[in-house]
């Protein structure tokens, strides 16, 4: 029986009324995205990636047409392989969160409560973002990381051979 967990588990086992539900999210988080790629203040990514979610439970063919997106498919995927978040996204990403903490600061009247919890909710979304891959692991890299003393490793093979002392 099918979990719901995981991508590709749009299963037609899920009842109608909840990928109906899946669906007009996926839909609702694509057109924010679409939005968010014109309009400077509202991101695109964070939407495209629920968007991406929401299909992944509401309907495979939806999650399959927006991960070959023309625009949007390749940094979906990239995602989705090696949870890459390129360096153009994490600037503009800190930018706006820097911003949008001084606008709080020097505009608006929020309470010094609200702007320590912004300022740490943001402070971790930083963090998280820093430490996610800007790019996708080269392939000759990882199949070194994979492969370990298997690759015909001369270290290994000297230490395997150092107890053997056949003078």
């Amino acid at each position: 029986m099918d979990s719901g967990r995981g991508p590709g588990n749009a299963s037609p086992m899920r009842p109608r009324a909840i990928r109906l539900a899946y669906l007009a999210l996926g839909w609702a988080f694509f057109a924010l995205g679409v939005i968010g790629a014109v309009l400077p203040l509202l991101p695109t990514t964070p939407f495209m990636l629920l968007a991406l979610w929401a299909f992944s439970r509401g309907s495979a063919r939806l999650e399959r047409w927006l991960l070959h997106h023309r625009w949007f498919g390749a940094r979906l995927r990239a995602w989705r392989q090696a949870r890459v978040i390129p360096w153009s996204v994490k600037l503009t990403s800190w930018a706006t969160m820097a911003t949008s903490l001084t606008i709080m600061i020097v505009v608006s009247r929020v309470s010094t409560p609200v702007l320590i919890a912004a300022a740490a909710l943001m402070a971790v979304g930083a963090a998280y973002i820093a430490r996610c891959p800007s790019s996708p692991p080269a392939p000759a890299a990882a199949a070194r990381a994979t492969d370990g003393a298997d690759a015909g490793d001369p270290a290994g093979a000297d230490a395997a051979s150092a107890g053997d002392d056949t003078r």
